[in-house]
């Protein structure tokens, strides 16, 4: 059974969110040796859940969980939590990097996103979608890097906020004024 685009995105934000959820309230009671345990035992739980429900894990389950369990595993070696908590900022980084090569070979990522689900986009919005290309990855790269001084600076608790509220309400904010001016410029155009 193929994920649907609804359970692609859902992932893409929630995706590593119970790990990050464990390693947060087990490294304030416990220390950080645990809580970066906590968080890795979660990865692979995620892993193991996503299998089993649907009998195949999705790409950026691979991706989110094998950086979580690389980098905290780095974490366990130096005694650090920043590892583990660096993960989300390189997480958003590459994404912002994959939007904007998307855009390098001509092939907009939301375009062919929309595309291999069946999706067919109007021609004023598909001539549009560069720049909307262009912007998310702007968003993402701003966000990364917003995740990686809450990694370095904020409290375990809310770097844990940024990187489970925080991007996705920003995420449908941003999403939500892009709607709005996109609408707002085919109205002009007619």
């Amino acid at each position: 059974m193929n994920p649907t685009p609804k359970k692609t995105a859902a992932g893409l934000f929630f995706g590593g969110l119970l790990p990050v959820i464990a390693f947060t309230f087990i490294e304030e009671y416990y220390g950080i040796i645990p809580g970066l345990i906590a968080g890795m035992i979660f990865g692979v739980g995620e892993i193991i859940w996503e299998l089993y429900r649907h009998k195949k894990v999705q790409k950026i389950t691979w991706i989110g969980n094998g950086m979580l369990l690389a980098l905290g595993g780095i974490s366990l070696i130096s005694s650090e939590g920043i590892w583990f908590k660096l993960q989300p900022a390189l997480m958003e980084g590459a994404f912002a990097l994959v939007l904007w090569g998307s855009l390098i070979v001509k092939k907009p990522l939301l375009v062919y996103l929309a595309e291999q689900q069946g999706q067919t986009f109007p021609a004023e919005i598909k001539s549009r979608m560069n720049g909307i290309t262009l912007r998310v990855g702007i968003f993402f790269a701003l966000h990364a890097l917003l995740a990686t001084w809450a990694a370095l600076k904020w409290s375990t608790t809310n770097w844990a906020l940024l990187k489970g509220v925080g991007l996705t309400v920003s995420f449908i904010l941003y999403l939500v004024i892009e709607a709005l001016l996109l609408r707002r410029a085919i109205l002009k155009q007619r």
